[in-house]
């Protein structure tokens, strides 16, 4: 982690955030919950990772927050993503244990393969961090805006650049004793086969802490719809700083194969099954 003595921006505004997606009911959140909020979120270390690369953009700012980070990464089965001069456009897929640094790393991996060809499905949240937003196209499934998540993504795939996404939109939790993703959607499925991209699957080790997994759970079991999780992913990026993590790549899967024989949904199961399999089915090497 860069600690050059530097002054730090305000970049990110916890509170003004609050205020733009609240509203009007941001008066009845009392002050102390604003003031949680802050050091949950790590507002001061954000802001210094987002000051020391204000001035980068795209994969350049997220290599920038990498080296921030701290964290280590081996790539087994780099072999597998298709050369970038082949012509064809491809969709990857990811599980999602972290919600925060399994996106940044497998967005540097993709992006120094396809030169920044790339675009990002992500919680429309993602799009307050400057040097990111230029890879990303935001989605929020909630109120008025869920009316135009068919178009957006639609749009993504309809671009000339291939498609990273985590199907299953949420971070992955404790799920019968054991951290796994929730059920994957199938929008991937659809949008691959409608747009003939084969499917990159890709498999990220690690965990969040038991905190979070709590957390969810007890949310979950209140009826809570809201991601209340989501705000303490910053704080599970700074537990993990300066550990190593482990990235394994499939073979591409022909689109062909999501036949009628099965349908969008089971097909999004299979892949899913597929990509928890990687680490036993890939030989180590690491990168």
């Amino acid at each position: 982690m860069n600690t050059e003595s530097k002054h730090i921006e305000k970049i990110i505004d916890i509170e003004a955030i609050l205020r733009q997606k609240l509203g009007r009911r941001m008066r009845f959140v009392p002050r102390f919950l604003v003031n949680l909020i802050k050091k949950i979120a790590h507002e001061d270390l954000v802001n210094e990772c987002l000051t020391l690369n204000k001035d980068k953009h795209g994969v350049e700012w997220i290599d920038g927050c990498i080296d921030f980070l701290g964290v280590k990464i081996t790539v087994n089965g780099r072999e597998n993503l298709p050369a970038k001069d082949d012509g064809r456009l491809y969709t990857f897929v990811s599980n999602h244990p972290h919600g925060g640094i399994d996106g940044l790393v497998l967005g540097s991996i993709i992006g120094h393969q396809y030169d920044g060809q790339f675009r990002y499905l992500v919680n429309d949240l993602l799009l307050f961090l400057p040097g990111f937003a230029d890879l990303s196209v935001g989605i929020n499934k909630n109120g008025a805006q869920a009316r135009d998540f068919p178009k957006r993504v639609e749009a993504v795939f309809e671009n000339p650049t291939h498609v990273l996404m985590f199907p299953a939109g949420l971070n992955s939790r404790r799920i019968n004793g054991e951290i796994h993703d929730i059920p994957w959607k199938k929008t991937f499925i659809v949008k691959s086969v409608k747009h003939q991209r084969d499917v990159v699957p890709i498999f990220f080790s690690g965990q969040n802490s038991n905190f979070f997994y709590r957390f969810a759970n007890i949310c979950k079991r209140l009826g809570i719809k809201f991601n209340l999780a989501q705000f303490l992913l910053v704080d599970e990026m700074a537990k993990n700083m300066n550990k190593p993590f482990t990235v394994t790549i499939g073979k591409p899967i022909p689109w062909q194969t999501f036949d009628t024989t099965k349908t969008p949904a089971q097909w999004a199961q299979w892949v899913e099954d597929r990509v928890y399999q990687l680490p036993s089915q890939q030989p180590t090497a690491n990168s």
